[in-house]
């Protein structure tokens, strides 16, 4: 049954191949051709060939290579990666259809892939329903694939369906997501697209930037300009999610790309009846908007925030259940002692992380002593977190550097297998709004414990407003800068009458690099 199943799949194939190809083949009728094919250039390296060929050509082909098993799946990898005609393509297709009498599941995807990543969106119709016919069901790859050619074009709503029939198994990706939303809003379904952007939110996926541009960009018209009617979304309600958009980027800390701004001020600046006005811009170093004068909300946490956040990362960080992974009960309750005997902190320095800013493994000890001196000779009160293998004389860590950095700050040595961070935390936070601490480190996993956004937003916050990052390179005993820390908070914000977005184009930041250039938006009263 089966094998009857892959013969007729075979020859639906080979025929429609050959049906495509009849005028790609005349075109090349009417050219000299050279007919010898290409040979590798090594053993076992697939050189693809510049033109379709012959199944004898194909079978002369595969026959010079040393090693031709997965000739086919190698063959239509090297199409794809050179980015081949697709008339190659199919003509390999139909030379595996003639020798085998099948086509397999793994080399039809592999084509599948070729045809998306090369909008040949009609190419790929005839494939779905191919695999459709020939396989009782299809992977997520397929199926993602599909997803993103079907919404290209006017068959977008199967794309809808192909989304569901994902759920069933399991949640499909954002990009998945992201495609269908698109589609709906060319065609002017907005209901379908925010529906499916809800169920996004629900299942914890993070949107990517492209879906939030479509949605920008949308208007509940067709792409022929026609409303829509029983798709329709009223202009307010339309209006009101994309606000929830920039809340949305608020609270999770995200910075929209220069084109996310770009379809933002354009559609702010289209809602005639408030007359918007957008500009780019940068704020002055006291924090005050250069285009509208605004003052950007401070970074400083308010006594009752900050209160909010000590209590919060006590609870759920520091006596957490997973921070004894990283530390033991005694150990904690040692340095909460030792903290408590001490004055309050005005910088708490991660140790090894600093030691480990110019990389050079000989001069560690070296380095964090330079550091410490900076901030000793600036008046401040120093905490140094370290490990107890720093205090083992080394050509890394020198007893005489150690003992100097015992003398100019209080010092703090955990046990080799413990983390830092639970410790810095505590010290920095233990020790008032105004301790600062010393680290490149990002305290990602932390913030992903505490309970609730509002509370990672203030941690987020904090973070930025009290991490001090060595700027450039350290030398022995010469002075060290750190970068400056701005005196308001880089984040999505408004009033009601205005809207500040920062905004780059910055794939994968750290926590304290924050964009500089700014999209201004102010209503005209």
């Amino acid at each position: 049954m089966e094998s009857a199943r892959e013969l007729s799949l075979a020859k639906r194939t080979t025929e429609m191949l050959k049906r495509k190809a009849a005028l790609a083949s005349r075109d090349e009728e009417d050219h000299e051709v050279d007919t010898e094919e290409r040979t590798p250039r090594g053993v076992g390296k697939v050189q693809p060939p510049d033109r379709p060929l012959s199944p004898a050509e194909w079978r002369t082909l595969k026959e010079s290579l040393a090693n031709p098993r997965r000739f086919d799946i190698q063959m239509m990898c090297a199409l794809f990666t050179s980015g081949a005609d697709l008339n190659i393509a199919k003509s390999l297709l139909t030379f595996v259809a003639m020798e085998t009498g099948t086509l397999s599941y793994e080399l039809l995807l592999r084509y599948l892939t070729l045809c998306v990543s090369g909008g040949h969106d009609a190419e790929v119709f005839d494939i779905y329903d191919i695999m459709q016919g020939s396989f009782s069901s299809l992977d997520t790859g397929a199926c993602s694939l599909f997803i993103k050619s079907f919404s290209r074009t006017v068959r977008w709503r199967e794309a809808v369906d192909m989304l569901h029939e994902i759920k069933k198994v399991l949640t499909p990706s954002s990009r998945n997501y992201g495609d269908v939303i698109a589609a709906a809003v060319l065609h002017g379904d907005m209901s379908t697209a925010w529906a499916l952007y809800d169920e996004l939110i629900e299942k914890g996926l993070n949107p990517h930037q492209e879906t939030w541009s479509a949605l920008f960009k949308g208007s509940g018209q067709t792409e022929d300009g026609d409303e829509k009617e029983s798709e329709a979304v009223s202009q307010s309600e339309h209006q009101e999610r994309l606000l929830g958009i920039l809340l949305y980027m608020r609270n999770n800390q995200i910075y929209p790309q220069h084109s996310l701004a770009s379809n933002i001020k354009t559609w702010f600046e289209s809602l005639t009846e408030e007359k918007w006005t957008g500009s780019w811009t940068s704020p002055t170093p006291k924090g005050m908007c250069s285009c509208c004068g605004s003052e950007l909300e401070s970074i400083q946490l308010t006594a009752e925030e900050y209160q909010h956040l000590k209590d919060r990362v006590m609870t759920d960080i520091i006596r957490g259940q997973d921070v004894f992974n990283k530390t033991t009960p005694e150990e904690l309750e040692q340095f909460k002692a030792f903290v408590k005997r001490k004055p309050a902190f005005d910088v708490v320095v991660d140790g090894l992380n600093v030691a480990n800013i110019n990389k050079d493994k000989s001069k560690l000890s070296e380095m964090l002593l330079t550091v410490v001196t900076e901030l000793e000779r600036q008046g401040l009160a120093v905490l140094v977190l370290g490990r107890k293998h720093m205090l083992r004389p080394s050509r890394s860590w020198e007893r005489h550097n150690m003992n100097l950095i015992r003398q100019k700050a209080h010092c703090f040595f955990t046990e080799n297998i413990s983390e830092d961070d639970p410790f810095l935390l505590y010290g920095s936070l233990h020790s008032g709004n105004h301790c600062r601490f010393v680290s490149r480190d990002l305290m990602r996993d932390h913030k992903a414990c505490l309970p609730d956004g509002a509370t990672r937003r203030l941690f987020f916050k904090w973070q930025r407003g009290h991490q001090l990052v060595v700027d450039g390179y350290v030398a022995a005993g010469r002075r060290v800068r750190f970068q400056s820390i701005p005196s308001y908070d880089t984040i999505v914000q408004t009033s009601g009458s205005s809207w500040h977005i920062p905004y780059d184009d910055t794939e994968d930041r750290n926590t304290y690099e924050v964009p500089q250039r700014w999209l201004c938006l102010s209503k005209k009263h």
